[in-house]
This record gives C-alpha cells, structure tokens and sequence, in this order.
C-alpha cells in the first residue's frame, strides 16, 4: 500500500530524514517509533506532500506521490491527522470534518458523516460548536475523525494520544482498535508504542531520520520492519 525508500528530506539548512525506509501493507496497521525529533513528523508530512524530498521516494498503490499535488493524497483516499490537529478555528467541528471531503468529487458529504457519527456519536451533539470552543482532547477527536472521512485507505496518524486526558485517550484508542482488520491500512507515529503496541502487526524504529538497526538485527534489517512484541 505505502512503500518509502530511502527519503531524504531536508527542512531550511537541516538534514531530517537521512534514507529512511518503511513499508505499509494492505490492511496492516503499523507502527512508527522514535523520540522527539527524530523525525516522524517530517515523514508524514514528506507522504502528505507538504515537504519534498531530496532523493528517495515514496509510492501509494505503486503510484509516485511525487508528481502529484498535496491536495491530491485526499483524492487517494489517504487520510491525515496531525500531531498539532490542525484545525480551523473558526470553522465548526462538522465543517472542520468535512473539509478534506470537499476535494474529493467521489465521495458524498452524508455518507462519510454517517460514518462519523456511526463511530464517534460524541460529535455528533457538538458538530455546530467551533473548533476554537473545544478542549484539546476533544480537537484530537475532531482532527482523527477528519482523517476518517477521506482515509478510505490509508490513514497516518500522528501522536495521536499526546497530549490527551487518560478518558480521551482510551476513547481514541478504541477508535483506532476498531480499524484493526479493515480495509484501511493505518501507519501510527508515537515516542512508544504504549497505548498501541497490542495493535500494530510490525514496528519501524526512526532515530535521527534513519531506521535504527538494533544490535542483535543484521545490517539488511535498516528497511524492514521489526516484528511488534
């Protein structure tokens, strides 16, 4: 489903990916781990086209997201939540859903809020309330919810229980066990693998922008994934 090999990826003057490697297969759900830093962030944001890399690459279904424009990885059917949720504040929480909806002409507006409200019917009674007026756990709601709407096949979750009160994070990760064994393949980027480590079926550990190589690992081992405990 997503295959990135050997991303380079530089931001200004700083060199934050340095070859790194990771696969996600069809209907897997894989994790991404590394401290702060060490660039999770500037991977997701590399596959969502919001920073170009220098060399390697990155294919979605065998296609080379390279050619394509940011906007289009939503047409893709590839879902993104942000460490930073990126909401807007103005817009309300069913608006801020449905934003990536709207540049994707094959999917309906009602159906894709159905599915929503399905899954998480604590929005449905705040949908017309601001973004602005929620709580930080409840943006994270929001902003995973928005991921949902459009990631039809893959979604790339970032930190998504940073942050959040113990309730809301157990809620999250309910959610995110409930996609275990669908058709949407899920890559979870965290410092550890605490709240998800039962989930994910392979692990990729990232330090200083490169796949870290255990010590009892072989040196092929760099672009594999790690078997999850």
């Amino acid at each position: 489903m997503l295959k990135i090999d050997s991303l380079h990826v530089s931001i200004g003057a700083v060199v934050a990916l340095r070859g790194l490697s990771l696969a996600v297969a069809d209907g897997t759900m894989v994790g991404l781990v590394g401290r702060n830093g060490a660039g999770k962030t500037t991977l997701l944001r590399s596959v969502m086209g919001h920073l170009p890399p220098s060399q390697g690459s990155v294919h979605f279904d065998g296609q080379d997201l390279a050619a394509l424009p940011p906007h289009a990885r939503a047409a893709l059917g590839i879902g993104y939540m942000p460490e930073d949720r990126g909401l807007v504040p103005e817009l309300t929480v069913e608006e801020n859903i449905l934003v990536p909806v709207w540049t994707n002409k094959s999917l309906k507006e009602a159906e894709r809020l159905a599915l929503i409200y399905r899954v998480l019917p604590e929005l449905l009674e705040m949908r017309s309330r601001r973004a602005l007026l929620l709580s930080g756990g409840q943006q994270k709601l929001v902003a995973l919810a928005r991921a949902l709407a459009v990631g039809t096949r893959l979604l790339l979750l970032d930190e998504p229980f940073e942050g959040v009160a113990p309730a809301l994070s157990k809620r999250l990760g309910e959610v995110i066990a409930g996609l275990k064994g669908s058709a949407v393949s899920v890559l979870i980027a965290q410092s550890d693998l605490n709240h998800s480590r039962k989930l994910v079926d392979a692990e990729f550990v990232i330090e200083r922008g490169a796949n870290l190589v255990r010590p009892q690992d072989p040196p092929a081992a760099a672009a594999r994934s790690q078997p999850a405990p």
